[in-house]
């Protein structure tokens, strides 16, 4: 056994279950040791990885450092990786040799292609790997993790027993320079995978709805509806119960969508009231009120794509987007109340 290799006594079942992270991609491998697959390949610099320690140690494989040892692709079980959407996260895919990145983040980089589901799986840790039967069930009685030494600490050991005599100086300065680039690799692979992440939401989600928003806005100008409606509404602004009738009808659940993105009622309304109160026409505290009055439709438009944007179940989208707009017709007029009441002594 030398620092570059690591030989583990496998478990009952002989495969593991690797699953994504929270930040991670894919749906998970299940790797089964077969046909002389018997090494786990670390291509993470600085040695052999944890993550490749574990899936070695509950597998019955051999870990491998890549960088110092050339393994026959067709004895490769499975290739650890840190990389965070560059070249090299695609090699292993292109081989069809499952690939676990320990870094998060989906495919990337000029072999994008190559990287599938059912042979990557990323921003995976140690706590990420499971022991499972050939079948994919989990079996009765996992191996525990901190019974006898780990593969971890074997690697340690290993390390500790390969450096050489007298050249502890020199070791200990590599390991300064490798661990250095492992903590900048990891910074830059981070903001490379969040850069990736915020373009592909750019790109579907969020462009497509500024699309859909100025449609419709182009729709409502076009068509004059929202301005014709919010022209018979300015003459009942002038007073309390008109304000909260045009709370009312501006958070109508048929209305509220279309009125959103135009803004028609909180324009017209608003300019008119603050001319009004600005020549002294009507007192000040209708300034407030009527904040609340003309805002009733605000975001009505957007409940879908937020909803949306938050990950939710179609089936929340189905249900929360008529509650939300249904609740506007409670909470708007009873927004401009609350606003006239505390609006005395303005």
């Amino acid at each position: 056994m030398t620092g570059t290799e690591i030989e583990t006594t496998g478990t009952e079942t002989g495969a593991v279950f690797v699953r994504p992270g929270s930040g991670g991609w894919g749906n998970g491998l299940l790797l089964d040791p077969a046909n002389g697959k018997d090494v786990v390949l670390s291509v993470t610099g600085g040695g052999i990885h944890p993550v490749a320690a574990r899936i070695a140690e509950l597998t019955g494989t051999t870990a491998v450092d890549g960088f110092t040892t050339s393994i026959p692709d067709e004895k490769v079980l499975a290739a650890v990786i840190n990389c965070g959407g560059t070249a090299r996260i695609g090699v292993y895919p292109r081989k069809r040799i499952p690939t676990v990145d320990i870094y998060p983040g989906g495919p990337g980089g000029p072999l994008a292609e190559f990287i599938t589901e059912d042979i990557f799986v990323s921003d995976v840790g140690v706590k990420q790997i499971e022991p499972r039967a050939s079948d994919g069930s989990t079996p009765a009685a996992a191996p525990v993790a901190d019974e006898g030494p780990t593969a971890a600490e074997r690697l340690a050991a290993a390390k500790a027993a390969a450096a050489p005599v007298g050249g502890g100086a020199f070791a200990r300065v590599s390991g300064v320079f490798v661990r250095f680039g492992e903590i900048v690799g990891s910074i830059v692979n981070t903001f490379l995978a969040s850069g990736r992440q915020t373009v592909q939401l750019v790109l579907t989600t969020i462009l497509p709805f500024m699309a859909y928003v100025s449609l419709l806005l182009g729709i409502v100008n076009y068509t004059g509806v929202a301005k014709w409606i919010a022209t018979v509404l300015s003459p009942i602004a002038t007073n309390p119960v008109g304000l909260i009738v045009i709370g009312i009808i501006g958070a109508l659940p048929f209305l509220s969508p279309i009125l959103g993105p135009g803004a028609a009622i909180a324009q017209v309304i608003g300019t008119l009231m603050g001319s009004q109160i600005a020549i002294g026409a009507l007192p000040v505290q209708y300034a407030l009120p009527t904040l609340f009055a003309i805002n009733g439709q605000v975001g009505c438009d957007f409940i879908p794509v937020g909803l949306a944007l938050g990950e939710a179940k179609p089936e929340t989208v189905a249900v929360g987007t008529p509650a939300v707009l249904l609740s506007r017709l409670i909470t708007a007029p009873t927004a401009v109340i609350i606003a006239y009441l505390v609006s005395f002594g303005l």
